[in-house]
């Protein structure tokens, strides 16, 4: 069979495939990977979580660890959380005071405003932020240091459960100490929202304290203490699966602390909105 002319091909030179098929073949498994990452992810941290959960038989051995975590997470968060907390409450109730500026308002709406504000969404809120950063960073550079530096690896090798060790101890001391945190957090606010209004001559204390009182619902706080508890895991499970999976050395410790953060504050926005239309 003669080959056509401009068909010839040289012995030991084969002809190149057309420029756009390896794309196509490389796009596609990179694209569906890209898809499919998110869920990887979400089925990885379910199946970590699991697996601290089910270590909870084994916790007499590491209930020491337990009340170290709830010192460092809880204790060492009072101070940066009222100073929040008071800055939150004094702002508010400023600003609150120049909205409702008339002599047809009577100053006790002030006191409505700012107490149940703080309890709802201040004061849980800014602290989940607050705690985000601070306990949600230092978790996950933690257990990430201890990953690139084969720390866990060698709690494997010598017989512990590196995940009942770890990881359980530092989302039950963030469930647990968080509503702590988060009464402290309304205390000061409202406490400072009281100073303000009578240092700033805008309400008296006994004028925000009946304006509270008279539109005061056992709801409120409720509702504040349930997103705590959901605040509490969010920071400290997401924090822990960041650090607990880190790869590649000091960029991931830092990689992974970042992520932690930035997860952390936008799924605590998503369980606000998501526990403000289920209870309210």
């Amino acid at each position: 069979m003669d080959t056509p002319i401009g068909a010839y091909t040289p012995p030991g030179l084969a002809l190149s495939p057309p420029l756009d098929v390896p794309f196509q073949t490389a796009a596609r498994p990179a694209v569906l990977d890209s898809l499919l990452a998110p869920f990887r992810a979400l089925g990885q941290y379910a199946i970590l979580i699991g697996r601290a959960f089910a270590s909870v038989d084994e916790f007499r051995m590491y209930w020491k660890n337990l009340f170290i975590q709830m010192v460092r997470i809880g204790i060492d968060s009072v101070p940066i959380v009222a100073l929040a907390a008071a800055f939150s409450g004094a702002v508010l109730t400023v600003q609150t005071a120049y909205q409702l500026e008339t002599p047809f308002i009577p100053k006790t709406i002030i006191g409505s405003i700012v107490a149940p504000s703080i309890m709802l969404e201040l004061g849980v809120v800014v602290a989940g932020f607050i705690l985000a950063g601070r306990v949600g960073a230092r978790i996950a550079a933690e257990l990430g240091t201890m990953r690139v530096s084969e720390q866990i690896d060698a709690l494997e090798v010598m017989g512990l459960n590196s995940i009942g060790f770890l990881i359980l101890p530092r989302v039950l001391a963030g469930v647990v100490m968080f509503p702590m945190l988060y009464v402290v957090s309304c205390i000061v606010g409202i406490g400072t929202g009281i100073l303000t209004g009578e240092v700033g001559g805008f309400l008296s204390a006994s004028e925000f304290l009946e304006g509270a009182r008279q539109f005061f619902q056992l709801l409120d706080p409720f509702i504040g203490f349930i997103k705590s508890i959901a605040f509490g895991f969010i920071v400290t499970s997401i924090a822990c699966y960041k650090g607990y999976y880190t790869g590649g050395g000091a960029v991931g410790v830092g990689d992974s602390t970042t992520q932690a953060a930035v997860l952390s504050c936008v799924f605590i926005l998503v369980a606000d909105l998501l526990v403000a239309m289920l209870l309210l």
